[in-house]
């Protein structure tokens, strides 16, 4: 008989799993980077930087203020044991499990290479020159390629076609990147980045499948067959269904039934990793990315916590219902607001662009993001935080400001085109 879950405890569970329950270090050292990235498995990467880069945050969601130049040492040197690849979507991964993607990488090259009209058929010569020159000249930026390109370009040559071709074959795993000056990366040939034994030693598509389920179920705690997809973005989803019986067979995942956790009111089946732990309580606050594991998949973040999540970067300013790039914030075990931030460096202020409260938020949540927000303003250097009178939650944390004071608040307008509603 499958045990039977609230929904409380299956968020109490899942955020464990993501390291929530843990107490954050005085003094973030790569030690405590490595443990929280064994615990989420991978961490996306995207370029938006309006508070700071996405990737920055998953980190400090977990661990506190860190040291910026330690994020560049462990992920950004040529010599880090992480490097990039669609695990996700583009993501950091331990360098050791490039085997565990071979069946990634091998569906995107059978893709192109059946296919005659295809680009990678199309352009042949290009990839020739751009191996030749990785092969020549070791790791490169696109822009040492653009320097060497060929001048006569003639009919063959373009400088897109050249970064397309490192892109195609980054994800066919010919090229890896080795590291990134600022957020620019360096490609290399795959054989120059990635050890022998790990380069030669691919992982059957059966077995890698059946690992990937595997840590998405430790990394989720508990988990429907959607979310055990969606964390690696598995799409062969009788693949991901075969990996699941496998493990159930051998006791790695157990079978649960979570209240609310339905579909046409029929429960979705779910399981449970076997080392997953309930904890009693979550004492914990953190400012999340949309790109964070806890609710990058929305139908998940909706489901395990009222969260009903659109990116609207996208959306046309005065169609916004949120703000530009709203941060979910996270409150004990429940995901109580979302906070749309601007680093304002020049001023030296940490703008909430807007706030607004989600269903499951209590009276007295407004003081725990106040805090939230003075401890992200400090790790960043920001002098001080306005609060603007967009969204139902401003002025709570507004006031929230000023009675935990050791911070400077005001309070600022924002801009009318911004705030109009639909």
């Amino acid at each position: 008989m499958s045990q039977i879950l609230s929904a409380a405890q299956a968020r109490r569970i899942a955020l464990a799993a993501q390291g929530f329950t843990r107490r954050r270090p005085t003094t973030v050292t790569a030690r405590h980077v490595h443990g929280a990235m064994e615990r989420m498995g991978v961490l996306q990467i995207d370029s938006v930087n309006v508070f700071v880069r996405s990737h920055h945050m998953p980190l400090y969601s977990r661990l506190g203020p860190y040291d910026a130049a330690l994020f560049e040492r462990i992920f950004h040197a040529r010599t880090t044991h992480y490097v990039e690849y669609l695990a996700h979507e583009a993501t950091f991964v331990p360098a050791s499990d490039w085997g565990l993607w071979d069946f990634r990488m091998s569906d995107f090259r059978r893709r192109w290479a059946d296919d005659p009209d295809s680009w990678m058929n199309r352009n042949q010569r290009t990839i020739a020159w751009v191996k030749d020159e990785l092969r020549a000249r070791g790791p490169l930026r696109p822009a040492d390629l653009r320097e060497d390109a060929p001048r006569e370009r003639g009919t063959w040559w373009d400088w897109d076609d050249v970064k397309h071709t490192l892109e195609h074959l980054w994800r066919t795993g010919d090229v890896a990147i080795s590291g990134r000056r600022g957020f620019e990366r360096r490609y290399a040939l795959a054989e120059q980045v990635i050890p022998v034994d790990v380069r030669d030693r691919p992982i059957p598509r059966d077995d890698a499948f059946r690992e990937l389920v595997r840590r998405a179920a430790r990394s989720s705690g508990v988990a429907t067959e959607s979310d055990l997809a969606d964390y690696h973005r598995l799409r062969d989803r009788a693949g991901v269904r075969q990996a699941i019986a496998d493990l159930v067979d051998s006791g790695e995942l157990e079978p649960v039934v979570v209240r609310g956790w339905d579909r046409a009111g029929r429960p979705l089946p779910a399981w449970r990793h076997r080392d997953a732990v309930l904890p009693r309580r979550v004492d914990a606050s953190a400012l999340l990315t949309p790109f964070d594991p806890v609710v990058w998949f929305r139908e998940r973040a909706l489901r395990a916590f009222a969260l009903d999540y659109r990116i609207e970067i996208y959306v046309p300013a005065h169609k916004r219902r949120y703000g530009y790039y709203s941060l979910p914030v996270l409150v004990d075990d429940r995901i109580t607001a979302r906070v749309d931030l601007k680093a304002d460096r020049v001023a030296s202020a940490l703008r909430v662009q807007s706030a607004w409260w989600e269903p499951a938020a209590h009276p007295d949540d407004a003081i725990a993001i106040a805090e939230e927000l003075a401890r992200a303003a400090s790790w960043q250097g920001l002098e001080r935080i306005t609060v603007s009178g967009w969204g139902d939650a401003t002025d709570a944390v507004a006031d929230a400001l000023k009675a935990i004071g050791g911070v400077r608040s005001e309070r600022h307008e924002h801009e009318r085109q911004a705030i109009a509603q639909n």
